[in-house]
């Protein structure tokens, strides 16, 4: 009996050493899950295509964490369907840090009011990491597009309703012409696309009127002398472009429009790389300040924290749009 206490005494004795042991071995894990991240290649998932702003914006955060990191990033354009498609690939991907979404605020902050349903959840799904930047909206139309300013848009639109057409490549163009059609009172066709950049190509075709673009696909095609710009959607003018007036200045006071490019998570990623990863893409940004700014958009760089409170400021933002404009959800 003496010998088999004995033999008790001392499993319960190592036991208590391997419970020590794990103890001090699983922070230590963790700790350099986060040291080491990342240490094999990421995949940037896109929710709009090749030659957007939002695929522009990851391409030069891609950019600049592989030369920081060594580790390189596959950039996946996933288009269309308003950001579902990237959307709910990423939410259901492995929640590692190695799957990241790039998107805006379409599919964040105003799908959830412009559909009855959506396939992901936008807050349950996903860990915000931080946004990039902040970017306002050109009203462009074709260069031979009789019209050179708001004031002219309105007047041809009053005279012939039903004629002319906007097209919208994610969520904030299409509100873009909503609210105009609002405020100004006319008739517009709204025809939708997976994308900036076909839309404008159709824009030059004639297919399509006119266009709320994001600046960084509509800016360029403007200051080569392909579109025209009526209308930038900010307070101010921009600095890139100070002759293209603001809405406001032309008789829409109540017009503002912006849209901020930033960075999710699978839902389940741990807090260390959530924040590892945010680290990292605010010294990409900084590391090209010029690159982010040169189609004038707002470098906008938040914490995990500060930036859900930012998408739930717009989601409610985009409900009260959109109800206001009578739109009702699809």
């Amino acid at each position: 009996m003496h010998q088999l206490n004995l033999y008790r005494s001392i499993w319960q004795h190592l036991a208590s050493n391997a419970l020590l042991l794990c103890s001090l071995i699983l922070p230590t894990a963790a700790m350099a899950q986060a040291t080491d991240y990342p240490n094999k290649p990421i995949r940037f998932i896109v929710a709009f295509p090749a030659g957007s702003a939002t695929d522009q914006a990851a391409r030069l955060v891609a950019h600049q964490i592989t030369k920081a990191t060594g580790q390189s990033i596959v950039v996946d354009n996933r288009g269309g369907a308003n950001g579902f498609i990237a959307s709910e690939a990423v939410a259901k991907a492995q929640a590692d840090g190695y799957t990241v979404l790039l998107t805006t605020g379409t599919t964040h902050a105003a799908n959830p009011a412009l559909f009855k349903k959506l396939p992901y959840d936008p807050v349950k799904d996903f860990a915000p990491v931080t946004s990039l930047s902040n970017n306002a909206f050109v009203l462009v139309v074709a260069s031979n597009f009789p019209a050179n300013s708001v004031a002219d848009l309105a007047k041809l639109a009053k005279a012939s309703p039903g004629k002319y057409s906007f097209a919208s490549g994610n969520a904030p163009s299409r509100i873009g012409g909503e609210m105009f059609k609002m405020m100004a009172g006319v008739d517009l066709l709204h025809v939708p696309y997976k994308g900036a950049p076909q839309a404008l190509t159709d824009i030059l075709g004639g297919q399509v009127s006119m266009m709320w673009a994001d600046l960084r696909t509509g800016m360029p095609m403007v200051q080569s002398g392909k579109l025209k710009a009526l209308a930038v959607t900010g307070q101010k003018r921009l600095a890139l472009a100070p002759n293209i007036p603001t809405m406001i200045e032309q008789g829409y006071p109540d017009y503002l429009l912006a849209n901020w490019v930033g960075m999710y998570l699978p839902a389940k990623a741990p807090a260390d790389i959530v924040n590892k990863l945010n680290a990292l893409a605010h010294a990409a940004v900084k590391a090209d300040q010029a690159g982010h700014e040169s189609t004038g958009g707002e470098i906008q760089l938040l914490s995990p924290v500060d930036f859900a409170r930012l998408q739930a400021n717009d989601t409610a933002m985009w409900a009260r749009v959109t109800k206001a404009a009578g739109m009702e959800p699809e």
